[in-house]
């Protein structure tokens, strides 16, 4: 994607975990520590048949929530509080994300499978959470994840996003399809962090030189992929700002 490509775009909608931050700093990890620790307790199992039964469940239902919810009839909102809980005084804080957030034309959303809570506590340690016009959770979504089709119609449809007007940022590449499909421009965030290898393949962040058919674009540093957009974009007259 180039300056050029800017023209005509005015929604850019980011995944939250392992997209915003860099899934090197592990935050993810404890949000994973999390949701076996949970599913320990409730079924009174060890760790490990724990971990086994988190990342099963992960695989067949898109998210371990809804593997719980459908199987199980966890409640969903005792579960994304304790998955939640986690300290984000480590993340790092990029100065140069919120300057070239903030230079993208147009409105800036943030889409995730996880909770609004979750993504208000993890873009505000990250200075850009005022920056997002719009915010939409899985719970908005009826609790139906990504990859399904049916929450990015509702997310497109509660903001009133034109898909052909829109990019969208995402570290798993199977979380793509369903925004290519629509229309939008599809930018694939990769990871080369070693403890990525413990997630299942299916489910997984990419890894850099992973990149589908269905995606466009595909960087390993966000926020220079988002300054390299905006530094040469086409001022009002047509000449490089």
């Amino acid at each position: 994607m180039t300056a050029g490509s800017l023209a005509g775009r005015d929604a850019w909608v980011f995944d939250l975990d392992n997209t915003l931050y860099p899934a090197a700093c592990e935050l993810f990890r404890q949000i994973d520590a999390n949701m076996t620790a949970f599913i320990q307790d409730r079924f009174v199992l060890d760790r490990a048949e724990a971990f086994a039964l988190q990342k099963a469940l992960y695989v067949s239902h898109g998210t371990t929530l809804s593997g719980l919810m459908a199987d199980h009839g966890v409640c969903p909102h005792e579960f994304m509080a304790a998955a939640h809980d986690v300290d984000v005084s480590d993340l790092p804080v990029d100065p140069g994300l919120r300057e070239a957030m903030t230079a993208l034309p147009g409105k800036r959303y943030v889409y995730t499978n996880g909770s609004l809570a979750h993504a208000e506590n993890v873009a505000t340690r990250l200075g850009v959470w005022d920056l997002f016009d719009g915010a939409f959770d899985v719970e908005m979504g009826g609790w139906t994840p990504k990859p399904h089709r049916a929450p990015y119609e509702a997310f497109v449809a509660r903001f009133g996003i034109d898909p052909g007007r829109a990019v969208f940022f995402e570290d798993m590449a199977e979380n793509l399809v369903v925004p290519h499909e629509m229309g939008m421009t599809t930018v694939l965030v990769q990871s080369d962090a070693a403890w990525l290898d413990e997630e299942p393949d299916a489910k997984r962040s990419a890894r850099p030189g992973e990149r589908p058919a269905h995606v466009h674009h595909a960087t390993t540093d966000l926020t220079g992929f988002l300054a390299g957009l905006t530094r040469a974009a086409p001022d009002s007259d047509g000449a490089a700002a």
